[in-house]
């Protein structure tokens, strides 16, 4: 079992990193919390999540441990899989999953691509009497800067990689651009989770 990984990031995506540690690289898949705190860093230290199926061997990749236990609680319930945790980890942060889960609020968790109104009640009534427990990490990584090709590339292609359509997420994001406010892909990405 893998704890963590540390190393030099040599390619970093929205959804995913790659650390060089010892002559190997690994890539972990990551949520865009994770993306905003390892954004300008050369090198760092990434908590680990080992998803073991016949056909892939996959490592999802936390900035933090509460991020970490917060995934493994999401992916326990039934009905949610590791894209599912990480859409959501991505549509809300830690805090605010927590939050949500505590008020019981399905709608907003029904917001987050793949998450039904099923499946959200039985996230907040298998997780509820769990979350108490997990400590957020307090205060939210970002990135700086207005929205420009690069912002808006690094959006569509996260959001794409998450497995939504094309067109759809180009009207989203390019309408999110248009209102005038100025996003980091982050933000744009978040801003867009609602919306699809």
């Amino acid at each position: 079992m893998i704890e963590f990984v540390t190393g030099e990031v040599v390619d970093l995506t929205p959804t995913s990193v790659v650390l060089v540690n010892g002559g190997l690289g690994y890539l972990l898949q990551i949520s865009m919390q994770t993306y905003a705190q390892l954004e300008g860093k050369a090198t760092a230290l990434l908590y680990v999540h080992e998803v073991l199926r016949e056909d892939a061997h996959e490592l999802y990749g936390f900035f933090s441990k509460q991020e970490r236990t917060l995934f493994k609680l999401l992916i326990s319930v039934s009905g949610v899989g590791p894209n599912t945790g990480r859409v959501l980890l991505s549509a809300y942060d830690v805090e605010e999953v927590v939050d949500i889960i505590a008020r019981g609020d399905a709608s907003r968790l029904c917001r987050a691509k793949g998450v039904g109104t099923k499946t959200a009640q039985r996230i907040i009534v298998d997780l509820q009497g769990k979350i108490p427990d997990l400590i957020p990490t307090g205060g939210k990584g970002g990135v700086q800067g207005s929205v420009h090709n690069t912002t808006r590339d690094d959006a569509l292609f996260a959001l794409i990689a998450l497995g939504f359509q094309k067109s759809a997420t180009e009207k989203v994001v390019d309408a999110l651009i248009k209102s005038g406010e100025h996003f980091s892909v982050e933000q744009l990405i978040k801003a867009a989770l609602q919306q699809l």
